[in-house]
């Protein structure tokens, strides 16, 4: 009896060691710390539709997780491996496989990204800042934009939301939906258009999409913040004379590259944009005004101006009759003629 107690007792003891170092290895895997070679912190992105494998690839690679098996091991236990969140992660050197696979798949943590959109770009330049920052669909985005429906359903009383996507720095989290960017953005021009400035709109007997119209050709056109009431000035004096505007923002806003220089052949597209060849403001606005273009629409500078060029220094020359405007043309001719030749 005395032989078989003996082995009894070894056998329990090797169990109970086996047990031991079993639990010690559990917790090292669970919770022992990940140390990244350069320390500090690591940065990774989750997009959407990205398999668990392709995540633990992508952790690997970037030597954030020190065991690939181990890892997954941990997923599997805990479960949940089929949602996890999108988002931008950083996590600092030292965090356990058990906190890594929390944190990415509730998404705690989920960090936000600065994005400055400036003043006066077209949606499609828009989505391409927006694509590479945040990750977004660009040509959902561009969709949304154009989807009348959802323009009035913001409250928009306009074909699109163009002009709409107010320019600002935000915040937003990794492939947040395009949707919900776009609201946004328009939301932050809400706040902005207050009841004084609708107000304003109101004494002009303008809509607010006039407004906005106007604000986007202002933008279009000034360089310089002194020039936006004086210029805003000229076209609500063209406007009042009932001749065109001939404003080269809405030839550019026709254009696939509005960036070249408009060319007398664009002049004679045939558009309801065409400022060439139609009176009055077009359909909507031509890019999306910042707050100082707005006001300039709302609060245009009392002048006699009804011509303008550009001088080739960021301003521009301005003139009350059609032969000063021919003198100012001619000299900004000569002047780009010169700068090409030197």
């Amino acid at each position: 009896m005395k032989p078989l107690a003996g082995r009894v007792r070894v056998l329990f003891i090797i169990v109970f060691v086996l047990f031991v170092l079993l639990g010690i290895k559990a917790l090292d895997i669970f919770y022992g710390p990940n140390s990244f070679s350069a320390g500090g912190e690591k940065t990774f992105y989750i997009s959407r539709g990205q398999t668990f494998p392709s995540i633990v690839d992508s952790l690997e690679t970037n030597g954030i997780i020190r065991s690939r098996a181990e890892f997954v091991f941990v997923g599997k236990f805990l479960g949940g491996t089929n949602r996890i969140q999108i988002g931008k992660y950083i996590p600092a050197s030292g965090i356990s496989n058990y906190d890594l696979f929390v944190m990415i798949r509730d998404g705690l943590g989920a960090h936000l990204i600065t994005v400055t959109i400036p003043e006066g770009l077209i949606s499609r330049v828009q989505a391409r800042i927006l694509a590479r920052a945040i990750g977004i669909d660009s040509a959902r985005y561009i969709h949304l934009v154009n989807d009348e429906t959802l323009a009035h359903s913001l409250g928009i009383e306009s074909h699109s939301l163009e002009g709409y996507l107010f320019p600002e720095t935000y915040k937003f989290y990794w492939q947040q939906d395009e949707k919900d960017v776009i609201v946004r953005l328009v939301d932050q021009f809400k706040f902005l258009y207050s009841d004084s400035l609708q107000a304003r709109a109101k004494d002009f007997g303008w809509t607010t999409n006039q407004v906005m119209t106007l604000a986007s050709i202002v933008e279009g056109e000034a360089v310089l913040d002194a020039e936006r009431r004086t210029i805003s000035g000229v076209y609500h004096n063209r406007l009042r004379k009932g001749m065109r505007l001939e404003a080269d923002p809405t030839i550019r806003f026709l254009i696939e590259d509005g960036r070249r220089r408009v060319l007398y052949s664009d002049l004679q597209t045939e558009n309801p944009y065409n400022t060439y060849r139609n009176k009055g403001l077009p359909p909507g606005p031509v890019n999306n005004p910042g707050r100082s273009s707005i006001f300039a629409a709302l609060y245009p500078e009392n002048n006699n101006y009804i011509f303008f060029v550009a001088n080739g220094n960021g301003g521009h020359w301005f003139s009350t009759n059609y032969s000063d405007h021919m003198r100012h043309v001619r000299r900004f001719r000569k002047n780009r003629a010169l700068g090409a030749a030197q």
